[in-house]
């Protein structure tokens, strides 16, 4: 007995010796049954991230990948409310407007025979990115729209050399070549005014807009443009075919004295001694009674056809 206490004595003296007494205590509080022996696993190797590419800094390095992003971030919330905003931006825009006339041709006649010859002439055009056309009593009208990298300057040249190039085609009694202006939608208009009258005619109340109301509206500040839409004063000459028929006249001889008779020309000068003197004729006529005095043509016994004879005049 006495030695199985000594040795219960050694055995808590070398336990106590031991620089680990309680790993040591555990390690008999647990003992493995069974014969099998307790082995710990290796730590697992550390695996270094690689990234190729753009994105490899930023996989290597996430501390300055947060941190940038959140830089980002602030900087756009910060300059989100110095951001100029502009429903129209002042950008170029190579948009052209192409217009032509043709009077007394109805839309069918328009389409076919100006409409048709142009728009194969314009889609040839290089950048066109739109075309829309409108063909309406004795008018058409086109509106080319370009691409963005496209000069206006370049795409004017193209839309002339096209109008040139379709010019053999249209009608030889065309009064003028087609036309065209540049466009910008930012020329929109902003303001509009009506005038009505009770005692004005309609070609005085559009003199009156042109000379009074638009001139004043023009000098205002930050005013670019002011276009006036009415009905100009003019004269209307109504033909009658059974009248120009009865004394042997068609449409193109009426058309003809009436433009002879409406010429503006000079008619020479006096020289003087001391001074000369040009002589310039008012051969336009102004009024409808004048035109209804108008010479068309004369009958077999020499007698005149006036205008009110073969149209109606008002």
């Amino acid at each position: 007995m006495a030695g199985e206490e000594q040795h219960d004595g050694a055995g808590d003296h070398e336990h106590n010796d031991s620089p680990h007494p309680a790993k040591d205590r555990q390690h008999r509080a647990k003992p493995v049954t069974g014969g099998a022996a307790l082995t710990v696993p290796p730590e697992a190797p550390l695996v270094k991230v690689k990234g190729s590419g753009l994105s490899g800094p930023f996989i290597r390095r996430p501390v300055m990948t947060v941190l940038l992003t959140l830089s980002v971030i602030v900087a756009g919330i910060a300059t989100y409310g110095k951001l100029a905003v502009n429903d129209l931006p002042a950008v170029d825009y190579p948009v052209i407007q192409v217009t032509c006339s043709y009077p007394g041709a109805n839309p069918t006649t328009m389409a076919n025979n100006i409409a048709t010859p142009l728009e194969k002439q314009f889609l040839q055009i290089p950048g066109l990115d739109i075309i829309t056309s409108t063909s309406t009593q004795g008018n058409t009208s086109f509106t080319l729209q370009f691409v963005l990298s496209k000069s206006i300057i370049d795409a004017a040249t193209d839309v002339q050399a096209a109008i040139q190039r379709a010019t053999g085609k249209l009608p030889l009694d065309l009064p003028s070549p087609p036309t065209f202006t540049k466009t910008n939608p930012n020329d929109q208009a902003i303001y509009l005014v009506g005038l009505l009258s009770d005692t004005l005619t309609d070609g005085d109340l559009y003199k009156y807009a042109s000379t009074a109301v638009a001139k004043r509206i023009a000098i205002l500040p930050g005013v670019s443009q002011v276009n006036i839409y009415g009905v100009q004063a003019a004269i209307r000459i109504k033909a009658d075919p059974a009248g120009l028929a009865s004394r042997g006249l068609t449409m193109d001889d009426l058309a003809g004295a009436i433009k002879a008779g409406t010429v503006y020309s000079g008619a020479g000068q006096f020289d003087g001694a001391h001074r000369t003197f040009v002589l310039l004729p008012n051969g336009q006529i102004d009024q409808a009674e004048g035109y209804r005095n108008l010479i068309v043509a004369r009958n077999r016994d020499g007698s005149p056809v006036y205008l009110r004879d073969v149209a109606e005049v008002r």
